[in-house]
């Protein structure tokens, strides 16, 4: 729709019109009369509307070039939508209990010595994760493995098809003769990871854990979310398949405490769809930002008023040079 930058233009030129035609009016050509003038006034002898044709035409120009006087514009509108994705890191449990079949109750896993005939738990958290990359298509992320100690597996990347390769890679060979779960080592290095790798801003950094028991190596895990706590990366840990033994245990219960108290999300997962479920549940918590901003811009349109004058004035004056046309008056 079309706006006038400046409207008061036209009470100018409505002013300057009604002055010319006052000045016409007081100043009009004089003529001879005539007897015959009273015949001529009869509606037959008036003269045809057509020879006013150059005055419509040049009035029609006046009208153009006063609206174009106002400055019509279009207001054109843009928006630019930038998306801000998380930075987050995955860690990943590889000790030697994430090799158990998962799913079993407690008299089941007493039962069975002899190699897992489902899905093991690792194999399980590796869905569950893949599932989780592939729905994070703005986010940059990076893996973790640890056992004893931590491992980087793959730094913070955009490429998450690179990422999810490197998942599938993961199995129980990779970290031979380790068997311990060193949680707190595993999200410090996660934190140093984050710390290193930063783009700088604040509340967009987040790690996820996946272990399926308590810490027995290395850093106590609560000192290490504090320190996450500090620098304001969002931990969410997934319990993988515990049993009733390990739930209870101090140091479980600890973290799931100091987890939620954090802001995080501790979630209980004892089976696949448990898992699933519970990295679509943090792929809803953590949701990227949209930043939206909309620019303005006047486009000029007074060439659409300009051109039909130049044609009315041009019109005007050639129907001028034409005599049947001139004001004899």
């Amino acid at each position: 729709m079309i706006k006038f930058l400046q409207p008061w233009v036209v009470v100018w030129v409505l002013g300057a019109l009604l002055a010319v035609f006052l000045l016409k009016w007081l100043v009009r050509w004089r003529y001879a009369a005539s007897t015959i003038v009273g015949r001529m006034s009869a509606g037959r002898y008036r003269a045809s509307l057509l020879r006013r044709a150059p005055f419509a035409l040049l009035a029609l120009a006046i009208a153009f070039i006063a609206v174009a006087l106002m400055q019509p514009v279009l207001p054109h509108s843009t928006a630019e939508v930038t998306s801000r994705g998380l930075e987050i890191v995955i860690v990943m449990d590889l000790s030697s209990s994430m090799q158990e079949e998962i799913g079993l109750t407690d008299e089941q896993r007493a039962r069975t010595s002899s190699a897992p005939r489902g899905a093991t738990r690792l194999q399980a958290t590796k869905d569950a994760i893949k599932s989780f990359v592939r729905s994070r298509t703005s986010d940059r992320m990076g893996l973790i493995v640890f056992s004893d100690n931590p491992y980087v597996v793959s730094p913070l990347t955009f490429d998450h098809q690179y990422l999810l390769r490197y998942i599938d890679l993961v199995d129980d060979q990779i970290l031979q003769g380790e068997g311990q779960t060193a949680i707190g080592d595993g999200l410090a290095l996660a934190n140093y990871l984050l710390a290193k790798q930063s783009s700088g801003g604040r509340n967009h950094q987040v790690i996820v854990l996946f272990t399926d028991g308590e810490y027995n190596r290395g850093r106590d895990p609560i000192d290490v979310l504090q320190e996450s706590k500090e620098a304001q990366i969002r931990v969410h840990v997934v319990g993988v398949d515990l049993d009733d033994f390990s739930r209870a245990r101090p140091g479980v219960m600890a973290l799931k405490a100091t987890v939620e108290k954090n802001g995080g999300r501790y979630f209980d997962a004892g089976s696949e769809g448990d898992l699933t479920a519970a990295s679509r549940t943090i792929d809803k918590i953590e949701k990227s930002t949209l930043t939206s901003r909309v620019y303005v811009e006047d486009v000029p349109v007074y060439q659409w008023f300009i051109i039909p004058a130049l044609i009315c004035f041009a019109g005007a004056m050639g129907l001028r040079a034409v005599p049947y046309f001139v004001d004899q008056t």
